[in-house]
């Protein structure tokens, strides 16, 4: 099982829990499409640089 720290209290819980049992902290959720905006930006800022 994997785990993650919480931020908060510092427990390992599991990686696939959206608050924290012990003390509520409640983890902020990834939006798909800013990762993928920012990973594109990324690239052209590359190409940029490159060319």
């Amino acid at each position: 099982m994997k785990t993650k720290e919480c931020p908060s209290c510092a427990m390992d819980i599991d990686q696939k829990a959206e608050f924290c049992p012990i003390c509520d902290y409640q983890f902020p959720k990834r939006n798909v499409i800013y990762q993928i905006v920012a990973l594109i930006l990324a690239l052209l800022m590359l190409l940029l640089f490159i060319l």
